[in-house]
């Protein structure tokens, strides 16, 4: 017997036609089989559950009342996409959704037509849409482009800069602004919907740009006063002022889950033939599944779950997580160093900044889904002599380059980079993937760059970085858990620019930046079965590099590998730099840097990334018998 639920109307759904040949009346049906049925794919696979669960209905009401996918639909992130990729022809294999070679947590132009723009950061959509209502516009087409954004995102400086620019070009574009957190301004019942559906209706519209012309003959001051009469009396009845101010017609704010007012209001707009409209949707996360409106936070991303019961799968931790020993050591710095501030950029729970919060509420900061704010607002907390901590992802930290680059390296202000995820981050994919920041940070003058090796390292580079003023450092650290070293009670000040050899050998020198240095281990003992002794090292830091170390490597071995878990460009790139400035390849040293695939690598386990990306032990075994030579292992072998 199947434990499918039972959904005799999604069904018939194949692709958004099938439910476009349904009745309005039906929507309700499909929108609460679609919920139970996204409940149930999640459960099994784990995922992006709470945002998809509260725009059920708007999915439902934009896919019958648009011609998708000729119609364009841009999903802000795509953590809410999950009931898109359901009625899109992807139902079954969403039991596959961030599996090895299944479908992306994300949208993804690849995956589907539907998908038409693929994001894994936020506060995108309107760019993208207002590009293609542009494009559309050159090619003289009709095609109606919706960009679906969330307050969260709205937060980001990116989506004004595109408002701004929608609003002066007068483009043919609708934004759904998904009010699901700040509640900006929250529905007040059937007025409401009456009045989103009368100024987003033919005869509103008619009479308001009638007004408009006539104003045109109008002497100048009597005109801009006819404007903003209109405006603010609008403004007045609905809470659009701000958005009005930004050129956008603003219609709402309606209930994100009344299939009644969706589609009148959606048909409207659809309809509309001239400038930039902004539809205010509040929903609720997590709707419709008790345990997710109840705790939005920890049913926003899940692992495997009981439908029944909402309890979550949890793996067994045999060592604590890299972000919570960086958590817990700012938290004992903190404690003896009252200039130590914490940032994060809408990420509390994912950096451990939210236990920070709990100890100093009113030395820690969430700026929102903005990492330039958060780069230069710590640049200017360094510039007054407190010790800021900015912890961001490093797929996040990339939105920041300049900032970094001018606010905060050209001034040599001490601002404290902590990059969590660093390295492949498994069911995320390519969008999260920390793959670039060494690479980006170690051409700055002045910045320190460091990777922990292990969780005890992370604890000491912590105390580093409170100790280091002289200017920007960085200390990057992966996703999970650590490797089970034991910890130090306290973490030590690390002398920047020192490595540490692990290891001593003859033959082979083995050199890790980061967490690669347990699989370095591991291969130097199968190294050593045959007969090749080898050195292992940790860099600590890929600037400033420890050169003393690098030489004397170079010069008393016969073949030097460097691991990173990042992009080329980085550490493996800066060894290499100074061997050749300095002659060390001259007498004939074999060097071979190993370093994740110049490509955007798909999800997948992250143990696997790692292993396709010849980055663990046999990887590292591989690339020294390369070295010597691709007969010499059979020989020993032999």
């Amino acid at each position: 017997m199947s434990n499918k639920p039972d959904t005799p109307l999604l069904d018939t759904i194949a692709t958004p036609e099938d439910l476009r040949r349904l009745s309005a009346a039906q929507m309700r049906q499909v929108a609460d089989e679609l919920r139970i049925d996204l409940v149930d794919a999640v459960s099994k696979t784990g995922g992006h559950l709470g945002a998809g669960l509260g725009v059920v209905e708007l999915t439902v009401a934009l896919h019958y009342v648009f011609d998708t996918p000729n119609d364009r639909i841009i999903w802000d992130v795509g953590h809410q996409a999950y009931p898109h990729k359901i009625l899109t022809g992807r139902r079954e294999a969403m039991r596959t959704v961030r599996q090895e070679n299944g479908l992306s947590g994300f949208a993804k132009r690849s995956e589907s037509a539907y998908d038409a723009f693929g994001a894994g950061h936020s506060s995108t959509s309107i760019s993208a849409g207002l590009g293609m209502a542009v494009a559309r516009d050159l090619d003289g087409g009709t095609r109606n482009v919706v960009a679906v954004i969330g307050d969260g995102a709205m937060s980001a400086g990116m989506a004004y800069e595109a408002m701004n620019n929608a609003g002066a070009l007068d483009a043919r574009l609708i934004v759904i602004l998904n009010d699901n957190d700040m509640s900006i301004a929250p529905p007040t019942g059937a007025m409401s919907a009456y009045l989103a559906r009368l100024v987003s209706g033919r005869t509103y519209r008619g009479l308001r740009d009638r007004a408009k012309n006539f104003s045109r003959h109008l002497p100048d001051f009597m005109r801009e006063g006819a404007r903003r009469t209109e405006e603010y009396t609008r403004g007045f009845l609905t809470g659009g002022t701000m958005f009005e101010e930004l050129g956008f017609f603003y219609v709402g704010p309606i209930d994100g889950h009344d299939l009644d007012h969706l589609l009148p209001v959606l048909k409207n707009v659809r309809d509309a033939r001239n400038g930039p409209i902004l539809v205010h949707v509040v929903t609720k996360k997590g709707k419709g599944y008790g345990p997710a409106e109840n705790s939005a936070d920890k049913y926003h991303g899940v692992s495997k779950f009981d439908v029944i019961t909402g309890t979550q799968a949890k793996a067994k931790a045999n060592a604590p997580s890299y972000t919570s020993v960086f958590a817990e050591a700012l938290i004992q710095e903190a404690r003896e160093d009252e200039k130590i501030v914490a940032v994060n950029a809408a990420m509390p729970n994912g950096t451990g900044l939210d236990l920070f919060g709990e100890a100093f509420p009113t030395r820690s900061f969430d700026v929102g889904i903005a990492e330039q704010h958060a780069v230069t607002f710590c640049a200017g907390l360094a510039a007054e002599g407190y010790k800021p901590f900015c912890a961001i992802y490093s797929t996040f930290l990339q939105r920041a380059y300049d900032q970094i680059v001018h606010d905060v390296a050209i001034q040599h202000l001490p601002v404290r980079f902590a990059i969590d995820r660093a390295g492949f981050v498994g069911a995320d994919g390519p969008t999260h993937a920390g793959s670039f920041d060494t690479g980006f940070l170690v051409p700055l003058p002045g910045m320190v760059v460091m990777a922990a090796a292990d969780e005890a390292e992370l604890k000491h580079m912590v105390r580093t970085a409170v100790a280091y003023d002289e200017g920007p450092i960085s200390f990057r650290y992966p996703r999970g858990n650590g490797v089970g070293v034991e910890m130090p009670e306290r973490g030590e000040v690390l002398a920047i620019g020192k490595g540490r050899v692990v290891k001593e050998g003859a033959k082979v020198a083995i050199l890790s930046f980061g967490t690669r240095l347990a699989d370095a281990l591991a291969a130097a003992e199968e190294l050593e079965t045959f007969g090749l002794s080898t050195t292992v090292a940790d860099a600590r830091f890929a600037k400033p590099l420890d050169t003393e170390l690098v030489t004397r490597l170079a010069r008393h071995h016969e073949v030097l590998v460097t691991v990173e878990e990042g992009a080329v460009g980085g550490f493996g790139s800066q060894v290499l730099q100074f061997l050749a400035i300095n002659g060390l390849m001259d007498e004939g040293l074999k060097v071979r840097p190993l370093v994740m695939p110049d490509a955007f690598v798909d999800h997948a386990a992250p143990e696997v990334m790692i292993r396709r990306a010849s980055l663990d032990r046999a990887g590292i075994v591989d690339a020294v018998f390369k070295a010597i030579g691709t007969g010499v292992k059979r020989v020993m072998q032999a």
